[in-house]
């Protein structure tokens, strides 16, 4: 998969990102809720010398009248989801400008794009159907996202952000598939300490990781 791929799956993120579906809560709600002053007292953990940042006034808003604090929780987690999309891409546009799996792309025996393309050439020869089949995934993931894998409420009513469900639903009814985030389950045996100190460098990563991926563009 070329990085390019991981751009276009930011944009699809993004679109779906601004059009909340509303869930209600389940069995596993959660009485979180955040707002302007959490913001505030995020943003000095996050960088301490430029502090609280908001020129538009975002956090004030009340998005398709759900709400303030369901406004900053649809902020919070459209943020920390473009911040990974930009960490695979900044990454992957790296590694693909350099090496590409030895085995071939196609069942046919088409080898993948030379990396003497730049990204975005690699992306047009990839053939349509495997184009196809990313964005099938991507949509997947993104439906699975809002509608919190059948188990957790939605992000704007709830759920911590940047948490993305579980595959267990899946994996009961369905097929066997590991967890996007922690697979094999070690984040159990960590503290929270730790947890939240991981989740601030993740932020801060993710908003650098955008400012890189669109320096390359």
């Amino acid at each position: 998969m070329t990085v390019s791929t991981l751009l276009l799956a930011s944009l699809v993120a993004g679109a779906s990102a601004f059009c909340p579906i509303h869930t209600s809560p389940s069995k596993s709600n959660s009485a979180l809720s955040e707002s302007k002053s959490d913001l505030q007292a995020l943003a000095k953990k996050l960088n301490p010398t430029v502090g609280y940042y908001d020129p538009l006034e975002l956090s004030d808003g009340d998005f398709w009248g759900i709400g303030n604090e369901a406004t900053i929780g649809f902020l919070r987690q459209s943020e920390i989801k473009h911040g990974r999309v930009a960490m695979a891409a900044f990454v992957g546009y790296c590694v693909q400008s350099n090496f590409h799996f030895p085995w071939p792309q196609t069942l046919a025996g088409d080898p993948f794009p030379d990396v003497n393309l730049l990204p975005e050439a690699q992306w047009d020869a990839c053939p349509v159907a495997a184009k196809w089949q990313i964005f099938v995934v991507i949509s997947f993931l993104e439906v699975w996202d809002e509608s919190g894998g059948g188990d957790l409420p939605h992000y704007t009513n709830g759920r911590q952000p940047g948490k993305f469900p579980s595959f267990q639903l899946f994996r009961d009814n369905i097929h066997p598939i590991l967890d996007l985030y922690d697979p094999f389950q070690r984040s159990k045996k960590m503290g929270a300490e730790l947890k939240e100190r991981r989740l601030t460098m993740e932020i801060n990563n993710g908003r650098l990781a955008m400012l890189g991926i669109m320096g390359f563009l």
